[in-house]
């Protein structure tokens, strides 16, 4: 009996895509792209999407018992000694290719191969429709990033016993990063940690300033598991006035939009129910980042909530509610929860208290 490929829906989505695209087929290079339509971690190789025809992957002997392994479905073409992936797909692909799409983030020199190669053909940049199939989950891609959260507030429960004022940012970073690597599969971005004054960059890199008792801390965090990110933001709270002020007015934004997150809704109008919060307490210029983000193979996916995002938001997308206020100099607040779409608003995926 043949196999059963989990994945075809999103493939046939892409095929169809390239047809109305008028393209002669899509090439996938990226390593998160290839694994969220074959599940395979594999980076060194080339999925060929074709309409009206069976998909294609092609990679060297290396990976190839591999392909088998995790994709028996889908049929696995091994690169010749000496061949680049441009000439691998002119020999697969009938002759007169006029169209070709590519991830529009592929290297320098492998666009310029397929731009020899394939002298007489336009390459069409088709990010934007790979990473718009990505931002629907599946209900496998779900349950892992539920895992990976689930593991992510287990790991910073377990910091919270272990760092103590006295420490530096990068001692609090190894304690976190020694549970990541020990518990799950390492941490999904470079764990930020800032202490006091440190916080009000949005994205300090840890270095030797002492946390001090009193002082308040930021940690921004996410362990990796079975391929797929997560993503917290907590803070250690001060007790000074103006802190606990700042701290309220984000978690009321953090609040109002989860709320307000459903299907239907724009990314932009959700972006802007957080940042009217901040903006009415008369913090609006010191929140410059967008609300939120995707997640899953990459900790940056779509959908992205931010200022004027015309996306819809769908069930099974995963978005970060993360809204923040940052006075240079003073104070950082951040609060960040990762939220699942349902068909009937969303569901706060992150369990660790605010």
């Amino acid at each position: 009996m043949a196999e059963t490929n989990p994945f075809d829906e999103r493939l046939d989505s892409l095929a169809r895509r390239a047809a109305r695209r008028r393209l002669d087929a899509v090439l996938l290079f990226g390593e998160a792209n290839i694994r969220a339509v074959t599940d395979m971690a594999c980076d060194n190789g080339c999925l060929v999407v074709r309409p009206c025809a069976t998909p294609l992957f092609i990679t060297d002997f290396r990976y190839v018992p591999m392909a088998h392994r995790v994709a028996p479905w889908l049929k696995t073409v091994q690169l010749k000694r000496g061949q680049s992936f441009a000439q691998a797909v002119k020999a697969i692909l009938p002759r007169g290719v006029r169209r070709l799409g590519y991830e529009g983030s592929v290297p320098a020199s492998r666009y310029l191969s397929l731009e020899k190669t394939f002298r007489r053909a336009e390459l069409v940049d088709v990010a934007e429709d790979v990473l718009s199939l990505r931002a629907v989950k599946t209900l496998s891609e779900i349950a892992k990033i539920t895992r990976a959260v689930a593991l992510n507030d287990e790991i910073w429960s377990l910091a919270r016993k272990e760092i103590r004022p006295g420490m530096t940012e990068k001692d609090i970073q190894r304690v976190i990063r020694g549970f990541m690597n020990a518990l799950g599969d390492g941490e999904a971005f470079e764990t930020i940690v800032c202490a006091g004054a440190n916080a009000a960059e949005c994205h300090h890199v840890p270095d030797d300033t002492v946390w001090r008792r009193g002082e308040p801390l930021l940690v921004d965090m996410g362990v990796k598991l079975d391929g797929v990110c997560s993503d917290m933001t907590r803070c250690v709270r001060a007790r000074d006035a103006e802190y606990r002020k700042i701290y309220e007015i984000v978690l009321e934004a953090n609040r109002a939009a989860i709320a307000a997150a459903r299907p239907g809704l724009t990314c932009g109008a959700l972006d802007k129910v957080a940042r009217d919060v901040i903006r009415k307490a008369g913090y609006g210029k010191a929140f410059g980042h967008s609300l939120g983000h995707g997640v899953g193979y990459e900790i940056h996916e779509e959908p992205t909530a931010r200022a004027k995002s015309r996306t819809v938001l769908e069930p099974g997308m995963f978005v970060t509610i993360e809204p923040g206020i940052y006075l240079e100099g003073k104070l950082g607040v951040r609060i960040e929860d990762l939220a699942l779409i349902t068909p009937d608003g969303c569901r706060v995926i992150t369990r660790s208290a605010k």
